[in-house]
């Protein structure tokens, strides 16, 4: 028995317990989180290992928002309202006199506090515009939850309705409008920014309201992973490529290796080989530390002792191992994200036989369908998201329709493989980098970076100061 199948040992005795353990009603199908995780991305970029969060200015200023609880009903109980949380930092605002723009980021699937800890994008650049910095709290997530508790919240069937997409980009046009009325900036141009769940609300926010955003910086945003515009396999065929690109044999040990049982272990694997491919940061870049550690297994070692030796590789050497590091059924952002895709994000997100280094999982709408009506009474909508914000015949559509949206991604991120890659029309931009991660532009900017990132973020910035710079030129033409 080699050290590392010992050390395997004390996982499958933890695993024993939760294999016989009632389960909760919960969709067969998971469709991976979409939020940027900017923490765990700052720890793996991190290279003197230094965990610590960067240090919040004294500059940021919390407020609360008197929201309205549902924006497009008239009944008694959509007057109801609660407190939305955002958050201004204007150090570097140029003033409402000299219409300086606006940054606003869109929260996505998280707490507030989380983006404010880790995103770079607003206070790298806020000097360089000379602009307002606003972050705003998505619904039912942080500080900004209805009725109280989140369990309270969540548990409530009536509640729980007004928790989708549609009323958060209402939340954000408001507290916008009230910020810009706030500052006395009426003619200030706001430019709005998301990654990944919050980079489809950003694209769409100018679609939808084009009256209160110039532009929208999107970065990983798979607005075309839904009603089937996108393969299933596309996620987990980039997950495979990207472990593939480096590693072949690291690649076939892990194809080799599926177990035909003990559904917590493949899951934590599953959840750990994407993970590490979502998010393939430099410098430490993930993926290559769990394939030098299934490659640099002692000769002799089997196919589960080298799997092993990436697990130690990628998480470190323990005792135990928590199975559900990557899925917390508790955690707000579990719980919010889990009825955000059994009700409207159905993302078809699946694989066939021998199409990726996974073992078949395909998605099976009819069955998601069930699962969800288990899990919350009703089924969830899955050709809503086309239906309300589009997605088909995309170029088509807003080479007319749209205008001023930067749709960012990095190739080696899983997302990826549904987001807008070519240009669709003169203003509306693809900028793609080939060893790129999910939402890396968004990271703040450092001196390890490499040099086509630092390029990807300059591009994105001529880009927006020519929105702006066209802006200032019809408002001085319209002010004569």
């Amino acid at each position: 028995m080699t050290l590392f199948r010992f050390q395997l040992y004390p996982i499958l005795l933890l695993l024993l317990p939760l294999l016989f353990k009632p389960i909760l009603a919960f969709p067969l199908h998971k469709i991976p989180r979409l939020t940027a995780n900017y923490k765990e991305a700052f720890i793996s970029r991190n290279p003197n290992n230094d965990n610590s969060p960067p240090t919040i200015s004294k500059d940021y200023k919390k407020y609360f928002y008197t929201q309205t609880l549902d924006h497009f009903n008239y009944g008694p109980q959509s007057y109801a309202t609660f407190k939305q949380k955002y958050v201004v930092n204007a150090k570097y605002w140029g003033g409402g006199k000299s219409n300086a723009p606006i940054l606003a980021y869109l929260g996505e699937e998280s707490p507030l506090d989380v983006d404010l800890d880790f995103i770079g994008f607003l206070p790298d650049n806020a000097p360089y515009f000379n602009a307002l910095s606003v972050y705003i709290e998505h619904r039912f997530y942080g500080e900004s939850i209805p009725f109280g508790s989140s369990d309270e919240a969540m548990n409530n069937s009536t509640t729980r309705g007004y928790f989708n997409s549609a009323q958060a980009l209402a939340d954000y046009a408001e507290v916008l409008l009230h910020v810009k009325e706030k500052f006395s900036a009426h003619y200030s141009p706001i430019i709005v920014i998301g990654g990944s769940y919050g980079g489809m609300l950003a694209s769409w926010f100018r679609l939808k309201y084009p009256h209160i955003a110039l532009g929208a910086m999107a970065s990983s945003a798979p607005i075309l992973y839904f009603d089937n515009i996108t393969p299933q396999n596309g996620y987990y065929s980039v997950v495979t490529n990207d472990f593939k690109e480096v590693s072949k044999s690291c690649y076939q040990t892990i194809r080799k290796s599926p177990l035909k049982n003990s559904s917590k272990l493949k899951d934590f694997l599953d959840s750990m080989y994407s993970t590490a491919a979502q998010y393939n940061h430099p410098p430490k870049y993930p993926v290559t530390m769990v394939c030098g550690g299934v490659d640099g297994a002692p000769k002799g070692t089997d196919i589960i002792g080298r799997i092993f030796a990436g697990v130690v590789s990628y998480i470190g050497n323990y005792t135990c191992y928590d199975m559900d590091m990557y899925n917390q059924p508790t955690s707000e952002t579990s719980v919010g994200w889990s009825w955000q895709t059994c009700s409207e994000m159905v993302m078809p997100i699946g694989r066939g036989e021998n199409d990726t280094m996974f073992p078949a999982l395909p998605f099976d709408l009819q069955q998601f369908i069930e699962d969800c009506k288990s899990s919350y009474g009703v089924p969830p909508r899955p050709h809503w998201v086309t239906t309300y914000y589009g997605g088909h015949d995309i170029k088509l559509i807003l080479n007319r329709f749209g205008s001023n949206i930067i749709f960012s991604n990095g190739l080696r991120d899983p997302y990826s493989s549904a987001g807008v890659l070519e240009d669709l029309s003169e203003s509306i931009v693809a900028i793609t980098t080939h060893n790129g991660s999910h939402c890396l532009d968004l990271h703040p900017v450092r001196k390890t970076d490499p040099e086509w990132l630092v390029m990807q973020r300059n591009i994105e910035l001529t880009i927006i100061e020519g929105w702006i710079t066209k802006y200032y030129a019809d408002l001085h033409a319209l002010k004569k």
